[in-house]
């Protein structure tokens, strides 16, 4: 059993021992699980998305159910449009907190697009919404 801390687990994940797959939330995004979800029992989660070149978003409104959404854009860039807030263009740099419920979608990106989300909890329903 691995040393736990504050009911969390030490872990480091590097790039070369944690691939990208394409069995995440969105088919036009690949992920690399960072481990996080694992080493706090789910009550939290981290990956690295990057866009699939050549496929694009279908632009479908929606929300999650969650308690905490972090966005960090590591390259390239994406647009998100989200209620109340409009279009928002995040590019290498940019960070974005969504809160909790607020209906958004992702209206384009670049093929090079790579960002960093971070979650609370790591599982989380997503529901289909109206445009706003």
């Amino acid at each position: 059993m691995p040393q736990m801390w504050n009911n969390q687990v030490f872990t480091v994940s590097h790039a070369d021992d944690s691939p990208f797959a394409g069995d995440g939330l969105r088919a036009f995004f690949e992920y690399r699980d960072l481990g996080i979800r694992e080493a706090t029992g789910g009550r939290f989660g981290a990956h690295v998305i990057r866009a699939v070149p050549g496929k694009e978003s279908p632009g479908a409104w929606h929300s999650h159910d969650l308690e905490f959404q972090m966005v960090y854009v590591l390259k390239g860039w994406v647009v998100f449009d989200y209620e109340g807030q409009g279009e928002q263009v995040l590019r290498a740099g940019s960070c974005v907190l969504q809160p909790p419920g607020i209906r958004h979608r992702e209206a384009g990106h670049s093929d090079d697009m790579e960002l960093i989300e971070i979650t609370a909890p790591a599982e989380f329903g997503t529901s289909e919404e109206a445009a706003p």
